[in-house]
């Protein structure tokens, strides 16, 4: 007989202490899973907002959908800057009780699966600090700065760093600032910088759609109706459904179809609104690419601070750098002073943490082979226990109602696990191949497939959109809901017996059983068990 596991509550490691980390936190105390710890590498909560204190930095999505549904806040501005958002994602760490389940400083390197004591060994500087029966990573895919190997960048005699390692007193007045791409963040640091700098010449390898954003500060009245939870909830559902109705079935990342079309003519009418009078600009700013081929921009102050006097667009990439200056790929050198790096992020799954599963394998080998690719973004085949936040195709649409979808989702797998007395859950090879074929399906002709985008990082070379979802936020929610239990779901339980004997022991209501592939265990020798209350060593 297969021997349950006794009804204990499972430690829990959560590994990033950003929204999406300390979400997932409040969800499990919620759910009465109170042993969770939260590995942060910084000294700080946050994550995105936390490093990213850029001038201009704030969010593209409307406010009210970048809190919680279960914590509304009285928001000053329609789009609101990186101090508030930081100031909100503190104040629900504080509400719920999640900072004291936090170790600062923490930076988790590797996650090795332990099959006999089934559980994780988390390791950092090459040690053994803590195990867990859960694991669950919550740093995103867009964490590691993208820092360019341009010939000469160690040279530059000025200052030189990355907008997510923002250098603070560095004064740029009087000062020729250069800043190196033309996405978002871009688009955010060129007009706060145009104001104090003597000069700022930005470098656009190639020119993205941008939107308008109609931001502003809310009125009196409208912060006070944002007092009210009901009225929140009603805006909240209100925004998402207008969003979500151009964007059931992929039709906006289409070309040729109406929703794709509006998009493109809304950005075309606003060049013309902001440019109309500038044609040299609007040659320079107008994409030669299908509308959302790229993440589009979301602005309403970067076309007219490209119209200050003391605003340079050079229509080139960078190639090499000088200790004077930048050099662009037509040869042509251009001084400046300090040189700001708005070059993104290196798209990785997990980031820098290494987890290997079931079978010894490490992940990012394991994707390198088939491209990232997970169950719903969050469980992957042979990872026991493991469960990735903002994974594999799900960014689009509203990221905190995703991040939310997805911790209720993790939390209720755990909870199901719980209540069967198993010691591990992960989901079946046949409704994971089956889902992955959907999805891929839903990808093929949309516009993804034809641009050189940072959607294909991590596709093994196979050319897979990796990070986006391709439908509605509402379809995405309604497959966490459908998409658990026993059909989809593979519990485990501890036993001496072969691996065929304890698949017979699975629920009654599993799919037809599946031949077990031939498993190569990957034991460490550990320490002594942790305590109850801590998921430490």
């Amino acid at each position: 007989m297969v021997k349950k596991s006794a009804k204990v509550a499972p430690t829990i490691a959560i590994v990033g202490a950003g929204f999406g980390g300390v979400n997932q936190a409040v969800q499990l105390k919620r759910a009465g899973l109170y042993r969770v710890t939260i590995y942060e590498k910084s000294s700080g909560i946050g994550g995105t907002w936390w490093h990213n204190t850029y001038p201009g930095a704030e969010v593209d999505t409307p406010s009210i959908l970048y809190s919680f549904s279960y914590m509304p806040w009285n928001w000053s501005r329609t789009h609101v800057r990186q101090a508030e958002l930081q100031e909100y994602i503190e104040a629900v760490a504080e509400k719920y009780d999640v900072t004291r389940h936090i170790r600062f400083n923490t930076e988790i390197e590797d996650a090795v699966w332990n099959e006999s004591r089934q559980e994780y060994e988390l390791y950092a500087a090459g040690a053994i600090i803590g195990r867990a029966n859960f694991l669950i990573t919550a740093v995103g895919m867009l964490d590691e700065p993208n820092r360019p190997t341009w010939p000469g960048l160690d040279t530059f005699a000025g200052p030189v760093f990355h907008t997510s390692q923002w250098l603070h007193d560095v004064d740029f007045e009087g000062k020729v600032v250069a800043v190196a791409g033309s996405g978002s963040t871009a688009t955010q640091v060129v007009p706060e910088v145009a104001k104090v700098a003597k000069r700022v010449v930005m470098f656009q390898r190639e020119p993205g759609w941008i939107v308008p954003k109609n931001d502003r500060e809310f009125s009196d009245d409208e912060r006070e109706a944002l007092d009210s939870s009901i009225a929140q909830r009603i805006a909240r559902t209100t925004m998402i459904y207008n969003r979500d109705k151009v964007l059931v079935g992929g039709k906006m990342w289409t070309a040729g179809t109406p929703q794709n079309a509006a998009g493109e003519a809304a950005a075309r009418n606003h060049i013309n609104n902001q440019l109309g009078d500038r044609p040299d600009l609007v040659e320079l700013v107008t994409p030669t690419y299908s509308y959302m081929g790229k993440r589009p921009i979301i602005s309403d102050s970067f076309y007219p601070a490209l119209k200050r006097e003391n605003v340079s667009l050079i229509p080139k990439a960078v190639s090499a750098v000088t200790p004077n200056g930048v050099v662009t790929t037509d040869g042509q050198e251009y001084s400046c002073d300090v040189l700001v790096l708005s070059t993104g992020f290196t798209v990785r799954f997990l980031s820098n943490l290494k987890v290997h599963g079931r079978t010894g394998a490490e992940m990012q080998d394991y994707w390198r082979s088939t491209g990232a690719r997970a169950f719903l973004g969050m469980l992957v085949t042979d990872y026991p226990n493991l469960f990735i936040l903002y994974g594999p195709n799900t960014n689009g649409g509203s990221i905190v109602s995703n991040l939310e979808l997805q911790a209720k989702y993790i939390t209720s797998a755990i909870a199901y696990a719980r209540r069967a007395r198993a010691n591990t859950i992960e989901v079946k090879t046949a409704a994971f191949e089956k889902y992955d074929r959907r999805l891929m399906q839903a990808l093929e002709g949309t516009v993804w497939n034809y641009q050189n985008n940072y959607y294909k990082s991590g596709s093994g070379g196979s050319g897979r959109i990796t990070t986006q979802w391709p439908d509605a936020l509402m379809v995405y929610g309604a497959l966490t809901k459908v998409l658990r239990g026993p059909l989809v779901w593979k519990l485990g339980y501890r036993t001496g017996r072969s691996a065929s004997a304890q698949q017979n022991t699975e629920s009654r209501a599993t799919l037809p059983k599946l031949k077990a592939p031939a498993r190569v265990h990957r034991t460490v020798s550990v320490a002594s068990r942790p305590s109850e209350d801590t998921v430490d060593a």
